[in-house]
């Protein structure tokens, strides 16, 4: 019965749309609390202290919930048809990351998770079911390799040899036993193409990352001024980064998105810097209604554009930066003035 359910589980899922499933147990990453202790002693999690708050639920999925028997890992692709990489050169305009182009990945995700688990819990009455999309102290990317979906790279983030690596994860934890599939393994040899093009050189080494030089941290989760050795590397990037995934060999094999929510909106792709770096509260709510874009807040996303702007080189967007330059945000203010002093410096 477990195999033929899991079996039809698995059909389920890739109907409803996911790229890939996979099955563990909770207790099957055994090293994830005592690296994730490492990466906290180090500070390398930056402002981010929900990562330390509930470390004891992150590092050992057994504890979130001690019911659970088995994790159902789900990955959904949501590859770009686009070189993201084009638009850095082009500094009048903004990169924002691929996944941020059009819906809020989580609205999505969760979605389809309901359903696939609201079958299991039909075929299963007795069972429970608890859903997950980066949204609670979940480890997703080491159950995913538990669960045999792909391998988290040098760059950290989860790979695989049928997806690439633009993809999302959702979990499914239930108290039905599934039968576990093999873990994969690591597979990025002496590449080293993610850790090369990084901006910041925010990889202490392969498989490590410090945050605090990321740029989707510095652009997303880092509030304030960003540190003014780092603004120059970047760029033109407004919200994430995706230089690492960009460059990765493995994407040859990457599958087309199935979610035409995920396609990037044509006003997204490449946006003006100077229409972006007018939006005042509630012309910047109403333009990234439903995207994740939306809980960043007028005053850190124009902090970011003006950065750009900054960087971009461009005399004629001065007027821009100087309107900003006594905002009531004091980290849009500073970015505008670090702005108009850059700007101003390549006269």
């Amino acid at each position: 019965m477990s195999a033929e359910l899991k079996r039809r589980l698995t059909d389920l899922a890739l109907k409803e749309g996911f790229s890939k499933v996979g099955v563990t147990r909770p207790d099957s990453v055994v090293r994830a609390a005592e690296r994730l202790a490492a990466f906290l002693a180090k500070g390398r999690h930056g402002q981010m202290h929900w990562m330390a708050e509930r470390a004891n639920w992150r590092g050992n999925p057994a504890a979130l919930w001690p019911q659970a028997r088995s994790v159902v890992m789900l990955a959904e692709a949501y590859t770009p048809v686009h070189n993201p990489l084009d638009v850095l050169r082009r500094r009048e305009r903004a990169a924002i990351s691929v996944y941020a182009q059009n819906r809020d990945y989580h609205d999505l995700v969760k979605k389809r998770l309901k359903r696939v688990g609201r079958w299991l819990l039909e075929r299963c009455p007795e069972s429970e079911i608890k859903i997950f999309v980066d949204t609670a102290p979940v480890m997703e990317k080491p159950l995913a390799q538990a669960a045999g979906l792909g391998w988290q790279g040098k760059h950290t983030n989860l790979l695989a040899r049928d997806l690439g690596n633009w993809f999302f994860l959702g979990a499914i934890f239930t108290t039905v036993e599934l039968e576990p599939d093999p873990p994969e393994t690591e597979r990025c040899g002496r590449c080293t193409a993610c850790l090369d093009i990084c901006p910041t050189n925010a990889f202490p080494e392969p498989f490590q990352l410090d945050a605090r030089r990321c740029i989707s941290y510095l652009t997303i989760e880092h509030r304030g001024p960003v540190d003014r050795d780092l603004r120059p590397a970047l760029g033109n990037r407004i919200f994430g980064c995706d230089d690492c995934l960009a460059v990765c060999p493995w994407n040859k094999f990457a599958v087309a998105a199935r979610e035409n929510r995920y396609m990037a909106r044509v006003d997204l792709v490449a946006p003006r810097l100077a229409e972006l770096a007018e939006l005042d509260d509630a012309d910047f709510r109403a333009k990234f209604s439903g995207s994740p874009i939306k809980r960043l807040g007028r005053d850190r996303f124009v902090r970011n554009v003006l950065y750009a702007i900054g960087n971009s080189g461009m005399r004629e967007l001065e007027g821009v930066a100087c309107r900003l330059s006594e905002d009531p945000d004091p980290a849009v203010a500073d970015a505008a003035q670090w702005a108009l002093t850059r700007l101003r410096s390549n006269r």
